[in-house]
């Protein structure tokens, strides 16, 4: 039996194994490395994060950015272009987590001592704890008045790794957060006709940090920076202690979290939709086919005759969907609004049973949809599966 099987191979399930692998425990993983970040993320994307909170959690500190930059002798750029993360992703697992299984898990399930693993080729293995750590790839959210289109007509960013297939064609694009407004950049930037929708009255702007003049300034700054780089600094750095998030009352979780993960997007993306139309306080009231196109009618009346819809309407958490847990198994897991329940270790109601990144938000807080957020998942779990009392209020960062 196995002392733990990752299931994922991005940022969130390398760091964990790296930390289980420095404390002695092996544990097997599995998934494509960097998958997510690979197929469901449009090349020529920047990470919204800046480079200071973008290393994934390192129990020696020798496998962050500085280092990887130190390595291949050039520095990364600032923001990060998702083919450089990609790259330092894949360096970080050669380095620090050297064997990855591809092999897909199709079931788990919970049975005396630990779990039942299937995997796509038949293979069965049994392992006393399971770390979920599979990512955003089933919560692509889209408006359900709008889910009977055709896939050729109506997408989401997730499933396009490259969107200058567009170039030439007619593209609404709807949506006020990062993904929508970065996407209709490199729509446009590719040869689209490009229009983006906001149901609000606004888009909500990052603004860029300020640099100050004195020497003790930029020290203070530094010494001040939440290890995020959205919300207001007060919730910031609230999330960032996700162990003492979750000691918040709900009111003030719900708050911290609407801050910190509203739609919103990079300043430095104001120059690039320069010449873009966006229409606010607008939203779709139906779409048709017609002719290969779509006809569409928005809430004021009027009309887009457009080649292609980009629904750029976010990622709703709901581990129900995981594929390769087992009815048996969600049976007995406690859920509330998608997310699981978890105690310390990020553990779940089904003893054993742990789960990071963004399926963790709903306990532990924004912080945990974020790179950063491995810093307090990592030796967290870890910690969960040596037995040991958790950390008292570690940071993510």
């Amino acid at each position: 039996m196995e002392d733990a099987v990752i299931v994922g191979a991005g940022p969130q399930g390398l760091a964990v194994a790296a930390w289980l692998r420095r404390a002695g425990v092996q544990p097997r993983v599995f998934g494509e490395v960097m998958a997510f970040w690979t197929r469901h993320m449009p090349r020529g994307m920047l990470l919204r994060s800046s480079k200071r909170t973008s290393s994934i959690a390192d129990p020696r500190r020798t496998a962050m950015i500085e280092a990887y930059e130190r390595e291949c002798g050039a520095g990364m750029p600032d923001p990060i272009p998702i083919e450089s993360f990609i790259d330092y992703g894949r360096w970080y697992q050669r380095r620090e987590v050297p064997e990855v299984e591809e092999g897909r898990i199709e079931s788990i399930d919970a049975v005396r001592g630990g779990f039942r693993l299937r995997m796509d080729a038949g293979e069965e293995l049994a392992s006393r704890r399971v770390v979920v750590a599979a990512g955003m790839e089933p919560f692509a959210w889209r408006p359900p008045e709008l889910s009977e289109l055709p896939s050729e007509l109506a997408s989401h960013p997730f499933d396009h790794p490259d969107l200058s297939v567009f170039g030439g064609r007619r593209v609404l694009v709807v949506g006020a957060g990062q993904s929508a407004l970065e996407s209709a950049a490199l729509l446009a930037e590719a040869g689209a006709d490009v229009e983006i929708i906001v149901r609000k009255g606004f888009v909500t702007w990052i603004p860029e940090p300020k640099a100050n003049r004195t020497a003790l300034g930029r020290l203070v700054d530094a010494l001040l920076a939440p290890p995020i780089d959205v919300g207001a600094r007060g919730s910031a750095w609230m999330a960032a202690v996700p162990d003492a998030f979750r000691r918040l009352p709900p009111s003030f979780r719900a708050g911290i979290a609407h801050d910190i993960l509203r739609p919103m997007g990079a300043a430095w993306l104001v120059r690039r939709l320069e010449g873009v139309p966006l229409q606010t306080r607008r939203s779709i009231r139906s779409a048709a086919t017609s002719n290969g196109h779509l006809r569409v009618e928005l809430d004021d009346g009027s009309v887009r005759e457009v080649d292609h819809v980009l629904l750029a309407t976010g990622y709703r958490v709901d581990v129900t969907r995981y594929h390769f847990l087992s009815p048996a198994l969600l049976a007995n897991l406690r859920v509330s609004g998608g997310y699981p329940r978890l105690g310390p270790g990020l553990e779940s109601s089904v003893p054993g049973l742990h789960f990071v990144g963004a399926a963790a938000a709903g306990t532990f807080g924004p912080v945990m949809r974020f790179v950063t957020g491995s810093w307090f998942a990592a030796p967290a779990v870890t910690r969960g599966v040596l037995g040991k009392p958790p950390a008292p209020f570690v940071r993510s960062f």
